[in-house]
């Protein structure tokens, strides 16, 4: 069985025999919820890519220790994904970062599309950036993630439009595309950056403007997916054509 998987700010100097304390929420919630029990087994990431397994020793209200037994630094995954979402309406939001942060993306960027209908303005748009983070979060401590996503503040089309042309593949999902994504020469390092319009689809402007930053036009097939889980498709086949899913 998976050992449980908890995350702490740093783990910095980290060596067998050494002792991690978890502190906070995340304490209560192994402690309180999950009923951690002394002599556990479990897995600490700083979301940065160095993890180790260790044995509970300690346990309190709202804090647990940890001696560590072995640590371990991963490598960075290449190429770096990176997929510009459209705000969708309701929780199809958070639904996109899940299933995006457990696929390996390394970040996701929520943008203001023209025909998106959902708005983030002021304290709303502070409350659902701080959702889409929590949710990536708990995703990466799912599916066992040594490097979590960032989510990065909302972007306007001048913010996309830079992404586009700083990255060294960058693709636009479009259902009028004639290209299919799987005819695409995929990088194996840089950053790959993945647009994704909202549901009312992209205006003609936004498209213009993506593919003379350097994105390419594409389509997934014949069907037109939810802006949800149009990423999760196409990053898939993107990543099949690269040695991390090699």
């Amino acid at each position: 069985m998976s050992l449980p998987v908890h995350v702490v700010p740093s783990l910095e100097g980290a060596a067998a025999g050494a002792e991690v304390t978890v502190e906070g929420d995340e304490a209560h919630h192994a402690v309180a919820v999950r009923r951690l029990r002394v002599g556990e087994q479990v897995v600490l990431t700083d979301g940065g890519g160095t993890s180790v397994v260790g044995t509970v020793s300690a346990t309190g209200k709202r804090v647990f220790t940890v001696t560590v037994e072995s640590v371990r630094s991963h490598p960075e995954p290449e190429p770096a994904v990176v997929v510009v979402q459209a705000l969708p309406k309701g929780d199809r939001g958070e639904l996109a970062v899940e299933v995006l942060t457990e696929i390996g993306v390394a970040e996701v960027v929520p943008w203001a599309a023209a025909r998106s209908v959902a708005v983030w303005k002021g304290e709303r748009a502070a409350r659902s950036l701080a959702r889409w983070r929590a949710t990536a979060r708990e995703a990466a401590k799912q599916s066992r993630r040594a490097w979590f996503p960032v989510v990065a503040p909302l972007a306007t089309t001048a913010d996309v439009v830079g992404l586009v042309g700083a990255a060294d593949l960058a693709v636009v999902l479009h259902e009028d595309a004639t290209e299919p994504v799987t005819a695409l020469a995929v990088p194996a390092a840089g950053r790959v950056v993945v647009v994704v319009g909202p549901e009312g689809g992209l205006t003609e402007d936004e498209v213009a403007a993506l593919v003379d930053a350097g994105a390419v036009s594409v389509r997934l097939g014949a069907e037109v997916l939810r802006t949800s889980t149009a990423g999760v498709a196409a990053v898939a086949a993107l990543l099949s054509r690269t040695p991390r899913w090699g």
